[in-house]
């Protein structure tokens, strides 16, 4: 796919990976970038010297994703490309001491924003998508959903149920040339990244935005379904489906660690 002439949607568009993607897109030639974000001042910020359109949404509000498809469709065309980008990091617990927690409520904000806001984006594009013969979802995951975040029970959790819903996005509308990639990256210098504790993640290659919304060019050009701007995870993906006890008993190795280094913080 290339973004040249297209309208392109992208939420979470106001700092971190989604602001280089509009970035990006719009200098790839995309004919309106709409940035979309719960801070509607930073997604104006990213807006205005693109000439994009900027929008407030909590993705995890069924009537914001379709509140922001609706107008973007009717002031400035049909959604080519939708990147479902938003994302949070609550939830990480270094010592974890209950992977079940004792609160429902990061379970409940990482389940809206991490998987119902792509079921709400898919809900209300594939129908217009079908009738104008294809288009394009880009979900910006995580490689904890296709390895896992030691840490953070909610967010791998969510981010692997996120990976099976894309799956069946791609596979359900194959026939109706509706195309799907996942972003999977590890470490990318964020403000949700340099916001969380530190885990394998950390050190282990981290990326820059702007590193990371070339990699999406490029993905998207060769309409890849993942997209692995850290190289590596292919390999740790290998491994553990290689053999996933031993994978667990690595992972459980680095827990460990975490909780040694983390039970003796101040």
């Amino acid at each position: 796919m290339q973004v040249t002439g297209k309208v392109v949607v992208v939420t979470g568009g106001a700092n971190g990976i989604g602001k280089a993607m509009c970035e990006a897109f719009h200098r790839a030639g995309a004919a309106k970038v709409v940035v979309a974000d719960i801070d509607p001042d930073g997604a104006r910020a990213v807006a205005t010297p693109i000439g994009g359109a900027a929008f407030k949404c909590d993705v995890g509000k069924e009537k914001d994703v379709y509140h922001v498809i609706e107008e973007t469709e009717h002031q400035f065309g049909p959604i080519a490309l939708f990147c479902s980008n938003a994302g949070i990091g609550g939830g990480f617990d270094p010592l974890s001491v209950n992977a079940g927690g004792n609160s429902d409520e990061p379970w409940q904000r990482s389940w809206a924003v991490h998987v119902m806001a792509h079921v709400y984006a898919a809900r209300h594009l594939i129908p217009r998508m079908k009738a104008r013969g294809g288009g394009y979802f880009l979900n910006t995951i995580s490689a904890a959903g296709l390895l896992s975040q030691v840490g953070s029970p909610a967010y791998s959790t969510t981010k692997h149920a996120a990976v099976g819903f894309a799956e069946n996005l791609a596979i359900s509308h194959k026939a109706d040339n509706i195309k799907v990639s996942i972003l999977c990256p590890q470490g990318v210098d964020t403000n949700m990244l340099r916001s969380i504790p530190k885990g394998p993640q950390s050190g282990d290659g981290d990326l820059s935005p702007e590193q990371v919304a070339q990699d999406v060019l490029k993905g998207l050009e060769a309409e890849t379904f993942v997209i692995l701007p850290h190289p590596q995870v292919l390999g740790y993906m290998r491994k553990k489906t290689e053999n996933y006890d031993r994978w667990i008993a690595g992972m459980a190795k680095i827990q460990a660690k975490m909780r040694e280094a983390y039970g003796k913080s101040p």
